[in-house]
């Protein structure tokens, strides 16, 4: 088994739990100093609990919004996927994620778009099996033609899971995520839609990519 999917996330909650574990105990030691009248010790202990319950609520969150995401280590394949082109621009899109969930859409244009949201930790937050991740986020028709674009219809689905948390607004609303994010950024990538294909979804480093699949 891949060592990174083993930290991430359940690892991460084991790690928020345990955090949260200690910091009570260490609230109770605070209380106990301080009917011992042990002022020094009961600060210290309070101290310690706040900073572990601190770390653990971030680090809860950030388990949380990980649920979705893959972690991304190399080029992978995201999805495996079939374009049946069915009209004038239009067709029927068939998705097999990599988690065996199989989707199907009928879009409008010329092409088949997809994007998604990336996330690259700092190295500080590798040590807690924060590494890269991904997650894919719409689908959509896309018209070659840019007064098509402007004018005919658009079709667009989500890719992504709803969710409570969501980690990728937080980043980008919240300075605490600061010192452990590296980079969070959007990818995209269209192929051709007015064919019968099969492609590989690829997710890599530098961003999406289509691989066709050579029919045997």
């Amino acid at each position: 088994m891949d060592r990174l999917d083993v930290w991430n996330p359940g690892l991460l909650a084991v790690v928020a739990v345990a955090g949260v574990a200690l910091g009570l105990a260490c609230i109770g030691g605070a209380f106990a100093a301080a009917r011992a009248r042990k002022v020094a010790w009961s600060a210290v202990a309070m101290l310690l609990a706040t900073l572990l319950l601190l770390a653990s609520g971030l680090v809860g969150t950030v388990s949380m919004g990980l649920r979705g995401y893959r972690t991304l280590t190399r080029e992978e394949v995201a999805a495996r996927v079939e374009v049946k082109p069915i009209g004038q621009q239009l067709f029927q899109v068939r998705f097999e994620f990599a988690d065996g969930r199989q989707t199907r859409y009928t879009l409008a244009g010329d092409e088949l778009y997809v994007d998604a949201r990336v996330l690259k930790w700092k190295s500080v937050a590798n040590w807690f099996g924060l590494h890269t991740h991904y997650e894919l986020d719409r689908v959509a028709g896309r018209y070659e033609d840019l007064k098509d674009e402007r004018a005919g219809i658009r079709t667009i689905h989500s890719l992504a899971p709803e969710r409570r948390i969501n980690l990728f607004h937080l980043v980008r609303s919240s300075a605490r995520f600061s010192p452990l994010v590296d980079a969070e950024y959007g990818s995209a990538s269209f192929v051709p839609a007015d064919r019968p294909a099969s492609y590989e979804l690829r997710v890599s480093t530098t961003g999406l990519l289509f691989r066709e699949r050579v029919r045997l």
